[in-house]
């Protein structure tokens, strides 16, 4: 199934992805051409993009994770982290990565989290 980029998952690229760095600025370019090929329970999403309609952004060749945001509760405690992965140069899949058993991270709670902006 495809569908259009969710508001949340289009957010949370906009807060990973910083406007000031050349990668992430031809990856936020990439954002509205993208679709949600799959997603689960955490907020993980795999993308589908039209490769024709956009420009690579300029990094090595293969997977990496081109962005990443550890995430900070309103009590300091780090539960998780948001990456956001490329494969040659497109956008291909944001990962949300929960490192708590006592604290649930998901989508929403990233995006509550990256909203608020709090560092160590």
């Amino acid at each position: 199934m495809i569908e259009r980029l969710p508001a949340d998952v289009s957010e949370v690229l906009a807060l990973v992805l910083d406007q000031d760095d050349p990668v992430h600025a031809a990856l936020r370019s990439q954002v509205p051409h993208l679709r949600v090929t799959g997603r689960c329970g955490c907020g993980t999403a795999d993308f589908a993009l039209d490769t024709g309609a956009v420009e690579a952004a300029p990094v090595a060749a293969g997977r990496f994770v081109a962005a990443e945001a550890v995430l900070y509760t309103e009590t300091g405690e780090c539960p998780g982290e948001v990456l956001v992965f490329t494969e040659d140069g497109y956008l291909s899949w944001l990962e949300v990565c929960s490192w708590s058993d006592d604290i649930e991270v998901d989508l929403a709670a990233a995006l509550t989290w990256l909203r608020a902006g709090r560092r160590p």
